[in-house]
């Protein structure tokens, strides 16, 4: 059996017709844990709320193989469609709401914390993001394989970006969630850790400067996770396509493996300095494909195509191994040709002439096996 990968998504919930956030997540989860069926593999867990009452969060198992992966996504999406429906609501795998919106917290003591201890910055953020979870052999090893992916993590974040759209205006950018998640004190690109030791340390010197209020918000692109022997990538829009959404994980799963050799076998380059990290990351979340890609080994501006083709360097044999290749290389071509999330809402738009016709070609994809 392969190493293990799994995803997490943030759905928005949003009206059927008008397409604007609906405060009805609640209801949306609730719907749709009754509908599992008590053989269901799913545990409650799968599905659960989010900060914003305006948000449902789905959660795969983990998965050996992206067949796997892809076939519980789909499910999963059905599922909580299906419990929309019955709240009278609709979800769209969407980075960002296109509408103006004065996001709704979730009835939760530590939701309330945070508003009260944030303040605008929390009141404002209503973001979906896709999280993937990489099994790993020992926090260590964690540590260390956060360091070795750091510089490819921009990649990800162009392959994924679907939030053009905020509070009713074209940004300019094919990930504004990333500007606006980006703006917690905690989130962002990190490190380096080198160990489990190191990496324990920054989280909490984060809490106790009251960056973050516990290990929970602390918000890193790659983090540790609290719950599973997993590293958790974080820096990715939530894809409409689930095609989309298995290549970014299939690339974090190949990124974590080659990380995790390199470092056993003491050949895993020195990090690089923190603001070249932030300026790439910026470069992606403000061109997605469309623009020039900041190249990891040579820190160049090029093309997306060739920093694409690096990346696939990097990876090849873990993507061999895996047998994730094909879904990989083809996937990449894909978006290349015909565009990411960012570039489709704007298709819709441009076709559409209104906001509403953006989250409902959203809502459309989402749903789609």
């Amino acid at each position: 059996m392969g190493v293990t990968f799994g995803v997490e998504e943030e759905l928005l919930v949003v009206e059927p017709r008008q397409g604007r956030p609906l405060a009805a997540g609640a209801a949306v989860v609730q719907h749709a844990l009754d509908a599992l069926d008590d053989d269901s593999p799913y545990p409650d867990d799968a599905i659960e709320h989010e900060f914003k009452r305006e948000q449902a969060e789905i959660g795969s198992l983990p998965c050996t193989t992206t067949d796997e992966l892809t076939r519980q996504l789909i499910e999963l999406r059905a599922v909580v469609a299906a419990g929309a429906a019955e709240s009278g609501a609709a979800v769209a795998a969407i980075g960002t709401s296109p509408f103006k919106v004065r996001p709704t917290p979730t009835g939760d003591e530590r939701y309330e914390r945070m508003t009260a201890e944030f303040g605008h910055l929390a009141r404002q953020q209503l973001t979906c993001g896709q999280h993937v979870h990489v099994e790993i052999g020992s926090r260590d090893e964690g540590a260390a394989v956060i360091d070795g992916i750091a510089d490819w993590l921009p990649l990800l974040l162009a392959l994924s970006s679907n939030s053009p759209f905020w509070q009713g205006h074209d940004t300019g950018y094919a990930s504004f969630r990333t500007v606006i998640w980006g703006l917690w004190p905690t989130a962002g690109p990190s490190g380096p850790f080198v160990n489990a030791a190191g990496y324990d340390a920054a989280v909490a010197d984060l809490v106790r400067s009251g960056a973050a209020l516990d290990e929970g918000m602390v918000y890193f692109d790659a983090r540790l996770s609290a719950k599973y022997p997993t590293v958790e990538i974080r820096v990715a829009d939530v894809c409409a396509d689930v095609r989309d959404a298995v290549l970014v994980a299939a690339v974090s799963r190949a990124l974590v493996v080659t990380a995790a050799e390199r470092q056993q076998r003491g050949t895993a380059p020195q990090p690089t300095p923190p603001q070249w990290r932030r300026a790439a990351t910026w470069r992606a979340a403000r061109h997605g494909l469309t623009g020039g890609l900041i190249a990891p080994r040579t820190r160049s501006v090029v093309s997306a195509r060739e920093a694409l083709a690096s990346l696939v360097r990097e990876i090849g044999d873990a993507l061999d191994e895996s047998g994730d290749r094909a879904v990989v290389s083809e996937g990449i071509e894909r978006l290349l040709l015909e565009g990411t999330g960012a570039e489709r809402q704007r298709a819709a738009y441009a076709r559409t002439g209104s906001l509403t016709g953006v989250v409902e070609d959203a809502v459309r994809w989402t749903g789609r096996s």
